[in-house]
């Protein structure tokens, strides 16, 4: 488990960018302590400082995981998000989406978000603008890229894709084997 080196702290802070914004110190700096990204095996890890002092003493072969999965890098080092990381991205989100009860199963089996499924969505979202969607009763799903801006969403016929479905939490079902 080493430290990111500047390129790969510059790739996942813009990926995480594109959903947050500034609230990336948020996401380090926060009340219950400071918290960091290590890299461990091609795999970004949000640990405490605290539990990283406790894990030094665990020989680097032994280590299957530290702290929350953020993502992993490719094999052409560019950085992908996981669904493990939805619950610390929903809080901080800067544009959401919201989708209709009958839109959500279809979200949650990998599919894109159409705009008949669309519920609501933030004002002045841009097209290519990193979204998380919600239900309607606020529980976050997933999170994907917005296909069109808020004001394209207003005239597009109902079969369009609004929303490109990058992460949901079915990957818990579907990908179990592989996440950590």
């Amino acid at each position: 488990m080493r430290p990111l080196t500047e390129a790969e702290t510059r790739a996942v802070f813009e990926k995480l960018g594109r959903y947050i914004g500034e609230n990336i110190q948020l996401l380090v700096d926060r009340p219950d302590g400071t918290y960091c990204f290590r890299l461990h095996r091609d795999r970004v890890y949000y640990v405490s400082e605290k539990l990283l002092k406790l894990a030094v003493s665990i020989p680097r072969d032994s280590l299957v995981a530290l702290g929350t999965c953020f993502g992993k890098f490719t094999k052409t080092q560019k950085f992908r998000l996981n669904v493990t990381a939805l619950d610390f991205l929903a809080p901080y989100a800067k544009y959401k989406v919201w989708v209709k009860p009958g839109s959500e199963q279809s979200f949650l089996y990998g599919n894109h978000v159409l705009k008949s499924g669309l519920g609501r969505i933030t004002e002045n979202t841009a097209q290519y603008q990193g979204v998380v969607v919600y239900s309607m009763a606020d529980i976050p799903l997933g999170f994907g890229v917005a296909a069109k801006s808020t004001q394209d969403c207003r005239k597009v016929d109902p079969m369009a894709i609004v929303v490109f479905h990058q992460a949901d939490v079915g990957e818990y079902v579907r990908n179990e084997d592989t996440l950590t």
